[in-house]
């Protein structure tokens, strides 16, 4: 019986030139990434479980420690199987020689990927805001990173254009961000009433928050108005976009119901008369 379960686990499967795949490199393949798998969740559900880490940090370090043991794991399957790694590599030289400008650009991309991870600059659920977009952190991994607009459109980034190009990361410091809404008044406007009720208008937002003080400044004398900005802090700048819509709506009704203007821009037009018309 033990001659027959041996002779069939060094029976030959496949034959791939000097390499010759048995019944028992491929058990011993399959038992081998079980064991990496399960490990990994091992390590994933410790790692999550530490306190200390926030979400994004809990993250990085899996994804970047994860990457190393499948990068060995793949060595040793190779090994595993009855690959020789050494003529491997030295065959496929020259073609990562000939094949380096070309990759140059996805090269970068990888390392940018690992700086990332490891300095924890961007993490999950961060809002960013790059090339006049703004979106959340939904995914980070060692070429690319997927965020969520405000539209709910996933934007895939090289990782590249996050660590050459200049990113707004809103959350960074876990603080909320200011922001502020603008509007002008008629000069003939009670400049206290608009002040107050600007900070009315604030007040009554439920994202705006209460600590810091929300305040008013007049920012300009234009043309046709006096130019008031009212600011204010929120946590969920994601959303923001519609914090500053009820505001809007807010201003509009209370200057409405308080006799405020909100001027149209004056133009003169100048005729200019000719001899024929005279």
């Amino acid at each position: 019986m033990w001659e027959n379960i041996k002779e069939f686990l060094s029976s030959t499967l496949l034959t791939v030139g000097k390499t010759q795949l048995t019944v028992s490199s491929i058990l011993l393949l399959i038992a081998f990434w079980i064991a990496v798998m399960y490990g990994l969740k091992l390590l994933e559900k410790s790692i999550y479980s530490i306190k200390s880490f926030n979400q994004g940090k809990k993250y990085s370090i899996f994804a970047l420690i994860k990457y190393v043991v499948l990068v060995i794991a793949i060595v040793i399957s190779l090994e595993i199987i009855g690959f020789n790694l050494s003529i491997l590599l030295a065959g496929s030289a020259a073609l990562l020689v000939g094949l380096g400008l070309g990759i140059q650009n996805l090269f970068s991309d990888y390392i940018s990927g690992i700086i990332i991870l490891i300095d924890s600059s961007l993490k999950i659920g961060d809002v960013i805001e790059i090339n006049n977009i703004v979106g959340t952190v939904e995914e980070i991994k060692l070429r690319t990173t997927t965020i969520r607009t405000r539209e709910d459109k996933y934007i895939i980034l090289p990782n590249t254009d996050l660590t050459r190009h200049e990113v707004i990361n809103w959350t960074h410091n876990e603080l909320a961000s200011r922001f502020h809404v603008e509007v002008g008044v008629d000069y003939s406007s009670d400049v206290d009433l608009v002040t107050r009720l600007l900070l009315e208008a604030v007040a009554e937002e439920p994202m705006a928050l209460k600590k810091p003080d929300p305040f008013v400044r007049l920012n300009e004398f234009a043309d046709s108005a006096l130019v008031f900005t009212v600011y204010f802090w929120v946590e969920d700048v994601f959303r923001v976009e519609k914090a500053k819509s009820d505001i809007r709506y807010l201003i509009l009704e209370k200057f409405r119901s308080n006799n405020i203007e909100i001027p149209f821009p004056q133009r003169v037009v100048h005729k200019i008369v000719t001899k024929n018309e005279n």
